[in-house]
């Protein structure tokens, strides 16, 4: 058992819910494993000021996922808000940012294009015969970086 888990959140456009929730599954081993945690915008509670929960959430992150398509490209809130915070602690060494990207979309000029991508080859998830084939590989590339992080 590690002797801290890495907090991993996730950043999405709400139309590719049920695709986050399809990666959330992925993690599990990871998760069972108490390797890490897993938040996202859902678990904001009734009453919570949403604002400021998912900012303290994204200052707080060890590894930010940033789960690509063009309707998170597209996020007023997530351009304005998250991605700049993500890339700023990236680049400071404070977090590591993946892109996930889920859907085809144009994204080679964004800020987050410099950084390795998932699946491997950047190659989206739609275009996997099996998403779970995707999914699959997703995870073992968390499971990697994961891995690294912790021994660090």
């Amino acid at each position: 058992m590690p002797e801290r888990k890495l907090k991993v959140f996730m950043s999405y456009a709400h139309e590719d819910e049920d695709m986050k929730n399809e990666l959330d599954k992925a993690l599990i081993m990871l998760k069972r494993s108490d390797k890490i945690s897993v938040w996202q915008d859902r678990e904001l509670l009734a009453g919570q000021e949403w604002d400021k929960g998912i900012k303290d959430e994204l200052a707080s992150a060890d590894i930010i996922l940033l789960l690509i398509s063009v309707d998170f490209n597209n996020s007023k809130y997530i351009w304005e808000k998250e991605l700049a915070v993500a890339m700023e602690r990236h680049t400071n060494g404070d977090a590591r940012v993946i892109p996930i990207i889920l859907r085809d979309c144009e994204w080679q000029e964004m800020p987050y294009a410099k950084l390795q991508a998932l699946p491997n080859g950047a190659v989206p998830v739609t275009h996997f015969e099996r998403a779970d084939d995707a999914y699959t590989n997703i995870a073992k590339g968390i499971r990697s970086v994961v891995g690294y992080m912790l021994a660090k």
